[in-house]
C-alpha cells in the first residue's frame, strides 16, 4: 500500500512498463492497479522467478524493501538500481536508548525518493486501493464504524475487553474487520457488545475495503487495513501501543479530521520497531492507559 504513489508516479509521469515483485499472500492489494503491468510473486525466495525476470531486460530496479533478498535479487539481475534509506540506526536508538533523531518524513516519501533521479515529483495523491464490482458487499448498515481489530503482533493491537469497552459507549452499528486469525476475538468482542457485527476471515481484503469506504469513520490499530482506509480518505482514529507513529508508518495523507491515539511520555515506548506476541514488561500500559472517550468521533 505504501508503495503505490510510486508505481502510479512511474507510469503517470514517465509512461514505465512496471513490473512488481511481491510475496504472494500480498498479491491481491496490487492486482487490480492499473499502474502495474506485471505482478511476480513468489513464496520465499528471489530464486522462484529469477529465471523469468532476467528475460525481461529490465531498464531499471527500485528496491523499496533494501533487505538480504533484494541484495540477492539486484546482483543476479545486475541492472541499474536505486534503494530507499532504511533508518534502522534510528529506530535502533530510539527503542533501545529513546533518542529521537527520527527524521519527520513518512516511508512514502522516502520511497518516492528512489525516483527522483528521473525527474519525478509528488503529486499528493496519497496511496492507490482499486475496488472492483466483485468486492462490493451488500446488505450494510447505512450509518456505521468499521473497526480494524487485526494486527501482526500482540502489543498493536488493543486488548479485547478494551474493544468492547469501546464498541459499547459508540451510538452507531461497529462492523469488525480482521482476517481469519481474528475471528475467534470478533467472536468474543460480539458477545460481550449488542452493537457490533464480526466479518473476520468472512470476507476478502477486496471486500473489507469496500466495508472501510462506506463507513462513517474508521477505528484501527497499525496495520494494513489503516493505509487501505488512508488510500480513501477516510477519517482515521489509529490507535499505537509499543510502535510509534514517528516511525513514519502513520495514515498517508488522509482525512484532515483522523487522529492519532497514543499514550505519550512512556519510558518503555517504543520498545520495538515491530512488535511483540506479549508486553515485555507485563503491564501493557501502552494499550491499557488509551482513553476510550478519544475513540468517539467526536
Amino acid at each position: 500500500m505504501l508503495t503505490t504513489p510510486v508505481v502510479r508516479l512511474l507510469k503517470k509521469e514517465i509512461n514505465a512498463n512496471v513490473h512488481y515483485i511481491t510475496f504472494r499472500n500480498y498479491k491481491s492489494i496490487l492486482e487490480n492497479n492499473p499502474n502495474i503491468d506485471k505482478i511476480y510473486t513468489i513464496n520465499e525466495t528471489i530464486n522462484e522467478v529469477i529465471k523469468d525476470l532476467k528475460n525481461e531486460n529490465y531498464d531499471l530496479l527500485i528496491d523499496l524493501h533494501h533487505n538480504i533478498r533484494t541484495q540477492i535479487l539486484k546482483r543476479k539481475l545486475g541492472v541499474p538500481s536505486k534503494s530507499f534509506r532504511k533508518l534502522n540506526v534510528q529506530k535502533w536508538l530510539m527503542t533501545t536508548f529513546k533518542i529521537n533523531i527520527l527524521p519527520k518524513i513518512h516511508i512514502t516519501d522516502r520511497y518516492l525518493e528512489t525516483i527522483q533521479n528521473l525527474g519525478i515529483k509528488n503529486d499528493n495523491l496519497g496511496l492507490d486501493f482499486f475496488l472492483t464490482k466483485k468486492d462490493r458487499v451488500e446488505n450494510l448498515p447505512n450509518d456505521y464504524i468499521a473497526f480494524a481489530i487485526g494486527g501482526k503482533h500482540n502489543t498493536k493491537k488493543l486488548p479485547n475487553q478494551k474493544i468492547i469497552s469501546i464498541c459499547n459507549k459508540l451510538n452507531q452499528q461497529v462492523i469488525l474487520i480482521g482476517g481469519k486469525e481474528d475471528f475467534q476475538n470478533g467472536e468474543g468482542i460480539i458477545s460481550k457488545t449488542k452493537n457490533t457485527k464480526n466479518t473476520c476471515g468472512k470476507y476478502s481484503i477486496g471486500q473489507s475495503a469496500f466495508i472501510l469506504k462506506n463507513a462513517e469513520y474508521v477505528i484501527t490499530h497499525d496495520t494494513g487495513m489503516m493505509h487501505i482506509a488512508a488510500a480513501f480518505k477516510k477519517k482515521i482514529i489509529s490507535v499505537w501501543g509499543n510502535t510509534i507513529p514517528a516511525f513514519g508508518m502513520h495514515p498517508y495523507l488522509t482525512n484532515p479530521d483522523s487522529k492519532i491515539i497514543e499514550v505519550k511520555n512512556l519510558h518503555c515506548r517504543p520498545c520495538s520497531k515491530i512488535g511483540f506476541g506479549k508486553c515485555p514488561k507485563g503491564h501493557f500500559d501502552c494499550m491499557n492507559k488509551i482513553e476510550e472517550n478519544l475513540f468517539l468521533g467526536e
